[in-house]
């Protein structure tokens, strides 16, 4: 099987080469690893029509996994249409021309379609309404995947972190030259690592039970109740200081509520994602 991984110097790309490695070096496995940019990788502009359809007439893959996204939530408010161009259009150039090459696609999406005014999680079939730009701008990336190609899994996914820049290592950073900080206790949602959802992943491509996922760690917590336990983790003293979104304004408003019900890969994969606990664990002693 050969997989050509958009955006594989994410966080998320990242996770996908590794959870194939085995399957790499035993040869059942081809990655095409392609990102925009990056040196060392094959170039691809999801944004470009003809960049895509080259790209994949030239490899022949048998799906694809797009890791690649606009994910600055702040700048999207400021930088839409760019935003637009890679969540929106990229995911819809892809979809057509995994349509014309009779492959698979899976696209990963956001919590962040949701409004968050839900208390109970979110299941696939919940309508989606974002509040910001970024959520727009996925959403309208989902409706587009939709619209152009039928051998799609869109994976919804929240609170990702892995090998990068990500929520983990900036509250680490800052524990080490601070004695408290201040983190919002009134978002919930489930943090999930790259791993566990690439491990999600890994079991859908295989499969033919195409349409909408929701892939998080289960369970939630607020970002307050995470950075706890990071901390607890890592043997910090660092006081956290819950305090309430409006104590902490940014320029795009974010869910208050957006755990995702991992109800699909329950039901038609019979597949259970970890606990949020134990993949913060694993992520904690893999970066020691």
């Amino acid at each position: 099987m050969k997989i050509l991984v958009t955006g594989c110097n994410g966080q998320l790309g990242r996770a996908i080469n590794k959870v194939y490695e085995e399957e790499v070096k035993s040869g059942d496995v081809t990655i095409i690893n392609t990102d925009f940019g990056v040196e060392g990788v094959r170039d691809i502009d999801i944004t470009d029509i003809d960049s895509v359809r080259s790209i994949v007439k030239e490899t022949e893959p048998d799906v694809i996994i797009n890791c690649a996204a606009y994910t600055n939530v702040n700048a999207a408010e400021s930088n839409e249409d760019v935003a637009y161009k890679i969540n929106a259009e990229g995911p819809k150039n892809l979809a057509i021309v995994s349509k014309e090459a009779g492959i698979k696609l899976v696209h990963v999406s956001t919590d962040y379609v949701f409004d968050g005014t839900k208390r109970t999680p979110y299941v696939e079939t919940d309508d989606p309404k974002p509040l910001g730009a970024y959520g727009r701008t996925k959403y309208a990336g989902e409706q587009f995947v939709m619209e152009n190609t039928d051998k799609y899994f869109i994976v919804r996914t929240a609170w990702l972190y892995g090998d990068g820049k990500n929520f983990v290592r900036t509250m680490l950073g800052l524990a080490e030259t601070h004695d408290e900080v201040s983190v919002v206790c009134d978002q919930i949602g489930s943090p999930t690592s790259a791993m566990e959802l690439a491990r999600g992943i890994k079991v859908l491509v295989p499969t033919e039970e195409y349409g909408i996922y929701h892939g998080t760690c289960e369970n939630k917590c607020s970002w307050a109740d995470f950075t706890e336990e990071i901390f607890m983790l890592a043997g910090k003293n660092t006081k956290v200081n819950h305090i309430t979104t409006d104590m902490y304004p940014t320029p795009a408003e974010r869910p208050a509520y957006s755990v995702l019900d991992n109800k699909a890969f329950r039901e038609r994969l019979n597949y259970t994602f970890a606990d949020w606990k134990y993949a913060i664990e694993e992520y904690m002693n893999e970066e020691k």
